[in-house]
């Protein structure tokens, strides 16, 4: 199967997406990266070439190594970035060569644990989806659910799936010939906003957990893996580290993120390094070196110091 991976960030987090393209990279990843991107590009990509081939206005390229490039593309819109996913997917797949037979995204807080070549078998077998561990026991007659249900109907769609769990949308793996997957999570987020006043900006989860859009785009995809007519294949959340065991990858939620944490400091305030803090800085170094050697040295120390204090002293 002929893959690529796309991300979309804006400001700091153009850190998350060294380790993020290093990780896939050193798995076996090769090809392309289309980053989406609002605001102005770090000072490591000032190398980045005009690229008028791709057909994005404003594209630019930045070769890594003969087999790898990252496409970094502007974005222009109102919507949250979380938000903009299926769009900015949707219009890829208008844009990528026909050999293309799948693309995944990742949010750039993400760092690859696993072969690239598990990933093309996952998005051939369907839909790839990672449950959250927040409500990862959300069964077909859960109250959300049956809410989420009346959200169907005012799409004229119903729900054919018996999901048992809560998804992030922090990752998701679609194939070119499941690209109906991506239609229905749009169409089901234009539905949100025309009838449930949701706006798409909207990130600060202010309402209460019980409104059917609390997180606006991962509610929105979860409503569609329940009646999306393409097959999913779901992990548990220790596909991203969520839970102990997991090796497929690590996804850094909540903040402060592995490139911003004191860690030492928040060992001692009863936070030891979590598995995605390690995986970050040690996948900073190639084949993208955005951080000087002495600085990496430092924060793995950091890191490996934290954890013994946390073996002593934790609140969790």
């Amino acid at each position: 199967m002929r893959s690529t991976v796309c991300t979309l960030f804006e400001n700091h987090y153009h850190e998350g997406v060294v380790a993020l393209t290093n990780s896939l990279y050193n798995q076996g990843y090769r090809g392309d990266i289309y980053a989406g991107y609002r605001g102005e590009l770090p000072d490591w990509t000032k190398k980045a070439e005009r690229n008028t081939a791709i057909g994005w206005d404003g594209a630019v390229s930045l070769t890594i190594s003969s087999d790898l490039s990252i496409h970094f593309l502007p974005i222009h819109t109102e919507y949250h970035l979380s938000n903009f996913k299926p769009n900015f997917m949707l219009r890829l797949w208008e844009i990528l060569p026909e050999n293309i037979e799948a693309m995944a995204y990742f949010d750039p807080d993400i760092v690859n644990k696993c072969p690239w070549s598990f990933y093309e078998t996952w998005m051939d077998n369907g839909v790839a989806l990672v449950h959250e561990i927040t409500s990862n026991d959300m069964p077909p007659t859960h109250p959300l659910r049956l809410e989420w249900e009346k959200v169907l109907e005012k799409c004229g769609r119903k729900s054919i799936r018996r999901t048992h769990s809560y998804i992030n949308a922090g990752f998701c793996g679609v194939a070119r010939k499941h690209i109906e997957f991506l239609k229905l999570w749009l169409e089901i987020m234009d539905t949100a906003i025309k009838h449930y006043n949701v706006t798409p900006d909207q990130w600060d989860h202010s309402l209460p957990r019980s409104f059917v859009f609390y997180v606006f785009d991962q509610d929105a995809l979860n409503i569609a893996a329940m009646a999306c007519s393409s097959p999913i294949s779901e992990m548990g959340p220790e596909a991203m580290d969520f839970t102990p065991g997991g090796w497929t990858m690590s996804h850094a939620v909540g903040s402060p993120k592995p490139w911003k944490k004191k860690f030492i400091l928040s060992a001692l305030k009863g936070v030891p390094p979590s598995l995605t803090d390690r995986a970050f800085w040690f996948n900073v170094e190639s084949p993208l070196n955005y951080y000087n050697a002495s600085m990496v040295r430092r924060k793995r120390l950091s890191v490996n110091v934290a954890a013994l204090i946390g073996r002593f002293y934790s609140r969790r």
